[in-house]
């Protein structure tokens, strides 16, 4: 009894605090060695405490930040603490754990210092909400919280269920392709390839060999056969993107494709079967093609089998947070950088977008961000100038500012010079305050005269 009484005395208070909280802390020497781990760091880690101790930190945690981005070799460098930092820890059991880490400075007596302290939160029941939480406005690819959005997700299970044709509809940029890969994945075909065709990017002749192959011999330069997308995609799905734009010769072989399930390689004297499923996309509206007499009817039936309609950005604007996250996280992970997120002020920027070129164009802002923005937040300053409002000064621009300055400094100089430079009254003949005066002449450049006629000469 006595000796607990003796070994409860040599706690200090606060030792008994560290115990008792529920964030892990250690501290290291300067040598990165650890000299203490209190009870929630053995909890979260998984490594006893008398393992831990003496060890090297990198060694005991084997964190996403050891290394060259470490918060506590940072705050050793700068002595300036860090909070908050975002990584990962790999525990004793090789789970990764998300954490929140802060770190701070060691010092004796004499302010010396003598190690660091980092203090590290588990945030894996946050990170399993957040996924969660997320995993209500994601399907596949497509993630939203748009309430239009959210009505196409209820039935895209039913969709990707059928073999029917799909047709997605929706401008510029919406993000046809990523809905067309979601059908995919979401189907009995998802282990089947997953083949994309721009029939806009080609020419008629090109792509009718793109899409259906030849045999060696089938025209000049065919020197051995080359199979097409759609045998390329056999037991998958071939998604035709831009589907308005092919021609009507075109369109009745395509026709053929969709009603018998089959086709044939330019040169070749049978059939092959397109065991495929056929999605198409366009932005154009095909019933207008179709009063126009731009696009063959009874194509259009075959391929508005299941209609999907993709609303344009500016109708679903509480995405734009969500994406801008996801775009974040991406070209993090594309770019080994450390951008932690975007500051309130660009994110109402973004919100107040009109967004013509939709998805494809926010992804395009966030990267050129990116070029900027290595860490931290997206500001303002980071965004292209199309979204802040400035644009680059034309000629004609530069010349007529030059010829304003050159005709408010003459102004000026004259005003001072009938004056007798008495800049007080210079002011006042200008209608300005005097301030002003001086803070014009200094853009422009004018320097102050010698005398400033203020003492009159008596006459």
């Amino acid at each position: 009894m006595e000796k607990k009484k003796s070994d409860s005395a040599d706690v200090t208070p606060t030792e008994a605090i560290l115990e008792s909280i529920s964030d892990g802390v250690f501290t290291v020497d300067l040598q990165w060695r650890i000299t203490s781990f209190n009870r929630a760091a053995e909890e979260i880690t998984g490594v006893p405490r008398h393992d831990a101790v003496g060890q090297l930190c990198s060694e005991v945690f084997r964190s996403s930040m050891c290394g060259p981005g470490c918060p506590l070799k940072k705050t050793l460098q700068t002595g300036k603490p860090s909070i908050g930092s975002s990584g990962y820890i790999i525990d004793a059991d090789g789970n990764r754990i998300p954490t929140s880490i802060s770190t701070a400075v060691l010092r004796d007596a004499d302010g010396k210092v003598i190690g660091g302290a980092e203090t590290f939160r588990d945030l894996s029941e946050v990170e399993a909400l957040r996924q969660e939480l997320e995993g209500n406005y994601r399907v596949g690819e497509l993630t939203s919280r748009s309430p239009l959005m959210q009505r196409l997700f209820e039935v895209l299970p039913a969709i990707a269920a059928s073999p029917s044709t799909v047709l997605v509809l929706g401008e510029t940029g919406t993000g046809k392709e990523v809905m067309a890969r979601t059908i995919h994945a979401l189907s009995a075909r998802s282990e089947g390839p997953f083949v994309a065709v721009n029939c806009g990017a080609l020419p008629d002749t090109l792509l009718e060999s793109e899409l259906f192959g030849y045999k060696k011999g089938a025209f000049t330069g065919a020197q051995k056969d080359k199979p097409g997308r759609f045998t390329l995609a056999r037991g998958g799905t071939i998604f035709l993107d831009e589907i308005g734009e092919i021609s009507p010769a075109l369109q009745v072989r395509l026709l053929r494709v969709l009603q018998e399930r089959s086709f044939e390689p330019l040169g070749a004297t049978r059939s092959e079967i397109a065991d495929v499923r056929v999605i198409v996309a366009t932005n154009k509206d095909l019933a207008e093609l179709v009063k126009q007499g731009l696009f063959r009817e009874d194509l259009y039936y075959r391929v508005n089998v299941v209609r999907l309609e993709l609303p344009p950005l500016r109708r679903r604007k509480e995405d734009v947070p969500l994406l801008v996250e996801q775009f974040i996280s991406h070209f993090n992970r594309l770019q080994q950088k450390n951008v932690q997120g975007i500051a309130a002020e660009a994110l109402s920027l973004l919100m107040a977008h009109h967004w013509p070129g939709n998805i494809r164009e926010l992804e395009n802002s966030i990267e050129r961000a990116f070029i900027l923005c290595s860490h931290g937040l997206i500001d303002i300053s980071h965004l292209p100038a199309e979204l802040t409002g400035q644009r680059a000064e034309s000629a004609a621009d530069a010349d007529l500012r030059s010829a304003r300055a050159a005709l408010d400094a003459q102004a000026i100089l004259a005003a001072l010079e009938r004056n007798g430079f008495n800049r007080l009254a210079a002011a006042r003949e200008l209608g300005i305050h005097k301030t002003t005066l001086f803070r014009r002449m200094k853009k422009l450049d004018i320097p102050l005269p010698e005398r400033d006629g203020r003492t009159r000469n008596s006459s």
